[in-house]
């Protein structure tokens, strides 16, 4: 067991070492626990490590020894950003006053990672009660980006991001309401994929906002990427908008096939250049050199594409960023759905947002956006005659419609942007929200991709996002899986390299 290094791994290459004798589940997790013990103090990424993980490893190589591997995630250590209810490890949303809250049951996502085989190492940091983009918490304190430890890794599924760029885990999971599995990706040199509206559940997940959130994974690869959305997607009876996924997904799955995604898969393909996305939105957030920083990088990265054979539609007019913000629901539902979800537990430490924010004990950044925001200030009881919240719903459709008439209009297969128009920013100044171009999938629905495009000249990571139609995420996941073999973008982090053995 002593020969495989799980440094930079994947899922296939665990199966084969596996297979192959050169490790097992038990020597995976092992390794993966003195990797968080040997380098979590630089990372700050992991909240909880699950002291079930090793018990579990042994069942998993006695039932290989039995019958072989028991599902396509067999042995791979996992973490699960810490709004994911376990049953087995507290669920705090990065909260001293969650901190005792222990769910009787996992959520969805979390029951179908074990089902298909994944061990859940533990549970990572997250921007406390995910509302905002620091990955700052008062049980977590602030993770660091893996690149440059004097800097944000992007919220609120920075934990998640850090632990999988510094390889303390193979892969994870993390939510995103508009942002959380693609800047902390783009950020820190990993693949993130927010799935369309309905292919993934939301049961048992700490709710930020019901019409935006979903989980979605966070990886090194596009293919390991697919093999966990493989695990989590799928209808479930207690989320009924995932009713909406059900016959969506490939028959033989999102991974088959991504392994013949070579540069020829580009070839014909069309991909329009969302140009407003780039550039600073506000000369306040940071200097113009940031945003030009970012734009080379990505320009590059479209060069790649074009002369992969891609067409380049440049530029695609989409909607304005005012038409963007005018659809953002987020303030008028996160204290009525976090509150139904604190009701749903058999015993909650406290029955609403408003007393939870009252224990004084919410980091004071977020405990300020959430006075700021007027959050606790909803008539929840009112929304579904509130003119404003029902304008901007309506507003939602109408943009899902605009953006899919101009992927029709160009026959593009997907929109192309960064992430982000900046590079993360040193602490303890706070990431700019206005600076991250998240909107455009969390406020239709549609499903979007980031992968490593490469490195500004200070040597931080810059992704770029692909945005596609409802339920293609096969055709995202092969056009970044042809991008991510014609770039080459991904590279660990200095700083936590392989252990010694001993």
């Amino acid at each position: 067991m002593a020969g495989f290094d799980p440094v930079e791994t994947t899922v296939a290459e665990v199966h084969a070492a596996i297979a192959d004798g050169q490790t097992s589940a038990a020597a995976l997790v092992d390794r993966y626990r003195a990797r968080v013990a040997a380098y979590d103090d630089a990372a700050n990424a992991v909240l909880t490590l699950n002291d079930g993980a090793p018990d579990r490893a042994r069942e998993l190589d006695a039932a290989f020894a039995r019958d072989g591997f028991v599902g396509p995630l067999h042995g791979v250590p996992v973490v699960v950003k810490d709004n994911h209810d376990t049953h087995d490890m507290p669920t705090t949303a990065g909260s001293t006053a969650l901190a005792d809250s222990r769910p009787a049951r996992d959520a969805a996502v979390v029951e179908r990672l074990r089902e298909a085989g994944a061990v859940v190492l533990g549970k990572t940091n997250l921007q406390e009660l995910s509302f905002g983009v620091d990955t700052v918490s008062s049980l977590g304190g602030a993770t660091r980006n893996a690149y440059d430890r004097d800097r944000r890794p992007s919220g609120s599924s920075g934990g998640t991001a850090v632990a999988v760029a510094a390889n303390l885990a193979l892969a994870g999971t993390g939510t995103d309401t508009c942002s959380s599995v693609r800047s902390p990706p783009a950020f820190n040199g990993c693949v993130g994929l927010r799935p369309t509206r309905g292919l993934v559940s939301r049961t048992g997940l700490v709710p930020l906002c019901s019409t935006q959130d979903t989980a979605g994974p966070i990886t090194r690869t596009v293919a390991d990427a697919a093999r966990l959305l493989d695990a989590i997607a799928g209808y479930d009876p207690e989320d009924p908008v995932t009713a909406r996924g059900v016959g969506r997904a490939p028959a033989d799955g999102y991974a088959a096939g991504l392994d013949d995604c070579g540069g020829d898969t580009l070839d014909g393909a069309r991909l329009g250049v969302v140009r407003a996305a780039f550039g600073l939105n506000d000369a306040a957030s940071a200097a113009p050199a940031d945003a030009a920083a970012v734009t080379a990088v990505v320009e590059d990265a479209l060069a790649e594409l074009a002369a992969a054979g891609a067409t380049l539609v440049d530029p695609v007019d989409v909607v304005d960023r005012s038409r963007l913000e005018g659809a953002r629901v987020v303030t008028d539902e996160f204290a009525r759905d976090f509150d139904r979800y604190l009701a749903g537990l058999d015993d909650p430490p406290h029955d609403s947002l408003a007393a939870v924010h009252a224990t004084g004990e919410v980091t004071p950044s977020v405990a300020e956006r959430i006075e700021a925001a007027g959050v606790l200030d909803v008539d929840a009881d009112a929304l579904a005659t509130n003119p404003d919240y029902l304008r901007a719903l309506r507003r939602r459709e109408a943009l899902r419609t605009r953006v899919l008439a101009a992927l029709a209009d160009e026959s593009l297969d997907a929109l192309v942007y960064p992430p982000s128009t900046i590079p993360p920013v040193e602490r303890p100044a706070h990431q700019p929200f206005v600076e991250l171009n998240c909107a455009l999938a969390a406020h239709t629905g549609l499903p979007a991709l980031v992968v490593p495009a490469g490195f500004t000249d200070e040597g931080l990571p810059v992704g770029v996002e692909f945005l596609g139609r409802a339920f293609a995420e096969a055709r995202l996941l092969a056009l970044g899986a042809a991008f991510e073999r014609v770039g080459d973008h991904r590279r660990p982090p200095d700083g936590f390299g392989p252990l010694q053995r001993g």
